[in-house]
């Protein structure tokens, strides 16, 4: 078929099937040693034919195990009987169970396994290459090619048999793990399969019902052999069935052959697993068969035909054999979701998909798609074992249209002239018809189904299964075709259908409602009202501005906590964080919102609707969900609505500032106004999270307060600052630096008294230290804009601005000694200590030097008498000594004068 490396391939292959036929007959080895010693202990005979064969797929890949032994019923105490005519039965004598056999030595192993391992590996490639080997050199005919083929296999086949009997009638055990019958068949079956097919693909010597008929008479001697054999020989043949293909090959690919030819070689493999309930087997054959759907995916529309035959044959074997429950597959049990039924079906589904999206959505691939979907609906609402299908099946039918819609992007088609005709696929023709009518059917089909499986199953995970996908099917495929069909512009037809859609789950969660508790019900009934709140949310989005989508999942979010407050189900919490998260996402991708449309109006624009609602939603949707607990879904909503929040503010502050252009280059206004934003938010925050104790909270107020430091230092006091930059200060008494600088230094002030006794001190005299430095800075500046105009930068300092200075620091340390004094606060008092320092420092080291005459003199003058008074202050009303008043006596009493003696004075009143 394929012209690969051949040598290297059949090289991989001996080593996979040799370390798959060792741990294959490691667990049969395992399994009789297990079988001996219950045989052993309970004296009995094995049971000829066999173990019986168990419900359910194996879980180890091994024969079942035999039922439990018979209870034995111990007999009932008599009462002692007298020694007399005491009559005492002779106990049988006690076997011991056998010694277990010693494990087999390196030179045991080697020459009872590997050697016979290698041996019926060598044989089987040894016929293919011959095959190979003839057919380059030319040495002998097609006919003889195939006909010494078959010789070989059956030569191979009758030593399996022969040896077989061999051991079964000389009643050879010591060695089974050998396996040499097995091994001998094995090879000869994978000869056969490959002589019939190069008969049939090759030579074209047996016409395509000759070839099925011997294929799966092949398939069907390798089952009974496999029997008797047990699965080394069952792994050994699938493997080597599957590699058939690739050792004898053409350079012409004819892919119906190939599929036919792996459709038997499935069908036996299935077949033999079902028997045998061997896991291993079916999984192992699920995979190589959807391997082999990879191959000439790529090679045109031609080959779509053979490729939707082989998807479609190995879903029907899958469900007619492989599914439990369902027709000749293994017996269910009690409505569970079982692995391979649930995975078997999925990984057929993926080959489908992958069909249709490697054909360009051909309409052969398409219908091929839709059969399969509607078959796995069928096949999991008998069988619930395969109830895990139905969520591939919902993925899939995703990703299918999920691709349509960007692939062909009809925005491309259009100029501004309008569509132009007969270039490229028309958008709203054919393709865009089949798809619309797929979809439909999709939706009807998901949707009704999810409404109807609810109360017909005991295990809860089934109906949650089934609304999952009713409710997300319809949702995600309005979705593409909306991105399709209007390009995610205004749609009011798409808005009509959204809200038909909100209408029809609105109805199905109303009477799931009235329903009695079923196993799942709660769950379904919140996935359907969650389904409507997103349809409505759809209907907003497609029938108003792209920036309305924000908007609708933050409204998503509150709705899905409401919904959990009424019907307490975990998930719910869960999907409310996600929205919030593809909110944050969304902003990620445009944090205007809106693009360019966000209009000028300073506060009423768009930003106020794309982060007001947001916030306001998520801080609903924390509140409601905070009744239930603290956990990780609560947090990440609770992280959601202080982002919206600051970003509100900062946005709209950004847009107030420059006049509604969000690119400009960041100023002095917009800088101290943020600052004021973070230490106003940190400080509400210090407030709610003593309530709340959320370490969202905790986390948010700290990262707020550091914002805040960081913009203060580089932004206020280093890049904006009116002394180093360019910055004009325009206005009298009421100008920005108010803004930027008083406003600071008064909520740094009062997030440093928020903080007290709840935080470490250092963050909060941190905190008041950078408030003294907004003020001092706030002060300063406000003397350098009185005597230098609006341009800070310009003119010389004269001695009348240093004097300034002087007595405004002097004042400023004076009003916060007030303040101590008053407050009793001890940390105003520092900082007057550290203002008054500071003047101290300037006075003796600037002040000398820099001022003359009078102004040097005044300096002094008045810092000294403000010195003097301010120790004055401290002696005689800080710290003045208080006398100590005598204690009060117990009682009243009563004291009588003594006589005075001699040289005592009396004393004066």
């Amino acid at each position: 078929m394929f012209d690969w490396p051949l040598d290297w391939i059949a090289l991989l292959i001996a080593f996979a099937a040799l370390a798959f036929a060792r741990k294959t007959s490691d667990r049969l080895r395992e399994v009789q040693a297990r079988l001996a010693k219950l045989e052993a202990r309970s004296g009995e005979a094995p049971l000829a034919g066999g173990p019986p064969l168990s419900p359910l797929w194996d879980a180890h890949g091994a024969p079942p195990v035999p039922p439990p032994l018979p209870e034995v019923t111990e007999p009932t105490l008599q009462p002692a009987a007298t020694r007399d005519d005491e009559t005492v039965a002779e106990a049988p004598p006690f076997a011991p169970p056998p010694l277990p056999q010693a494990s087999a030595g390196f030179e045991e192993r080697i020459g009872t396994r590997w050697v016979v391992w290698i041996g019926g590996l060598t044989l089987a490639l040894g016929g293919f290459f011959m095959v190979r080997y003839s057919i380059e050199a030319g040495l002998v005919g097609p006919e003889v090619r195939v006909a010494l083929g078959a010789l070989f296999a059956a030569a191979l086949l009758a030593a399996g048999e022969w040896t077989r009997r061999k051991e079964s009638i000389s009643q050879i055990a010591a060695l089974p793990i050998a396996n040499i019958p097995a091994i001998l068949t094995a090879a000869g079956t994978a000869v056969a399969f490959a002589t019939i097919y190069a008969a049939y693909a090759l030579y074209e010597f047996l016409a395509p019902a000759i070839a099925f008929v011997l294929l799966g008479a092949v398939a069907l001697g390798t089952l009974a052999a496999a029997l008797l054999h047990g699965p080394a020989l069952a792994g050994l043949g699938l493997v080597a069935a599957f590699t058939t293909p690739v050792l004898v090959s053409t350079g012409q690919p004819n892919y119906w052959a190939l599929y036919i030819y792996l459709a038997i070689v499935t069908a036996a493999a299935f077949a033999l697993a079902r028997v045998r309930l061997w896991r291993w087997l079916a999984m192992t054959t699920i995979g190589l068969s959807f391997l082999w759907t990879l191959p000439g995916l790529d090679a045109g529309v031609e080959t779509v035909a053979p490729h939707v035959f082989h998807v479609v044959a190995g879903f029907a074997l899958t469900a007619l054999i492989v599914v439990c429950g369902f027709l000749f597959g293994p017996a269910a049990d009690n409505d569970e979701v079982e692995p391979i039924s649930s995975v078997g079906l999925a990984v057929y589904l993926l080959g489908a998909m992958l069909v249709v999206l490697s054909s360009f959505h051909d309409g052969l691939a398409l219908i091929g798609f839709t059969v399969l979907i509607a078959a796995t609906l069928a096949v999991a609402w008998r069988a619930p074992s395969a109830t895990g299908a139905v969520a591939a099946a919902a993925g899939t039918v995703f990703l299918v249209f999920a691709e349509w819609a960007l692939r062909d992007n009809p925005d491309l088609l259009v100029l501004p002239g309008g569509a132009l005709p007969d270039m490229g696929p028309n958008p709203l023709g054919a393709s865009v018809s089949w798809h619309l009518v797929t979809a439909a059917i999709f939706a009807i089909s998901f949707g009704g189904a999810g409404f109807l499986a609810q109360g017909r199953s005991q295990n809860a995970a089934v109906p949650v299964v089934w609304s999952a996908a009713g409710v997300f099917t319809p949702i995600a495929l309005l979705v593409a075709l909306y991105a399709r069909i209007a390009h995610l512009d205004r749609s009011i037809p798409f808005a009509i259908v959204a809200v038909v859609l909100a209408a029809a789950f609105a109805v199905a969660t109303e009477l799931l409602t009235r329903r009695e508790e079923r196993p799942g019900l709660s769950a379904s009934i919140a996935l359907f009202a969650t389904g409507t709140l997103a349809a409505l949310a759809l209907a907003l989005t497609f029938a108003l501005e792209k920036g309305w989508l924000t908007i609708s999942l933050a409204l998503m979010s509150l709705g899905t906590a409401w919904i959990f407050e009424n019907r307490p189900i975990p998930f719910l919490r869960t999907l409310a964080a996600v929205f919030a998260g593809l909110v944050v996402l969304r902003i990620g991708y445009d944090p205007r919102i809106v693009g360019a449309d966000v209009g000028t109006t300073p506060i009423l624009n768009w930003l106020l609707w794309g982060y007001g609602v947001p916030a306001a939603s998520f801080w609903g949707a924390s509140i409601l969900m905070r009744r239930y607990g603290d956990d990780a879904p609560l947090r990440a909503v609770e992280a959601a609505a202080i982002l919206f929040t600051t970003l509100l503010a900062f946005l709209e502050i950004r847009h107030a500032v420059n006049d509604g252009d969000m690119l400009a280059v960041p100023s002095l206004a917009e800088a101290g106004l943020d600052v004021c934003v973070a230490l106003a938010l940190a400080i509400g925050l210090e407030r709610l999270r003593v309530r709340s104790q959320s370490i969202v909270h905790n986390v948010g107020a700290v990262m707020l307060t550091g914002f805040a430091g960081g913009a203060t230092l580089f932004g206020l006091l280093l890049f904006e600052n009116p002394m180093i930059s360019d910055v004009t200060i325009k206005g009298g008494v009421l100008n920005i630096l108010i803004l930027a600088y008083a406003f600071p230094a008064v909520l740094m002030l009062l997030l440093s008294y928020a903080v007290a006794g709840r935080r470490p001190p250092a963050y909060g005299n941190t905190l008041a230290a950078g408030a003294l430095i907004m003020a001092l800075a706030y002060v300063s500046l406000e003397i350098r804009r009185i005597y230098h105009g609006p341009d800070l930068t310009s003119g010389v300092t004269s001695a009348a601005e240093q004097y300034t200075y002087s007595i405004a620091w002097l004042a400023l340390g004076v009003v916060l000694l007030g303040i101590g004094i008053v407050v009793s606060s001890q940390r105003a008092r520092l900082a007057s200590a550290i203002v008054i320092a500071l003047t101290i420092l300037k006075a003796f080291l600037v002040d000398m030097s820099a001022l003359t005459g009078v102004w040097r003199a005044l300096s002094f003058i008045g810092l000294g008498l403000v010195l003097v008074a301010i120790g004055w202050l401290y002696q005689k009303v800080l710290f003045r000594r208080q006398q100590q008043a005598p204690p009060a006596a117990a009682g009243r009493m009563i004291v009588r004068p003594r006589a005075p003696t001699a040289g005592t004075r009396r004393p004066r009143a």
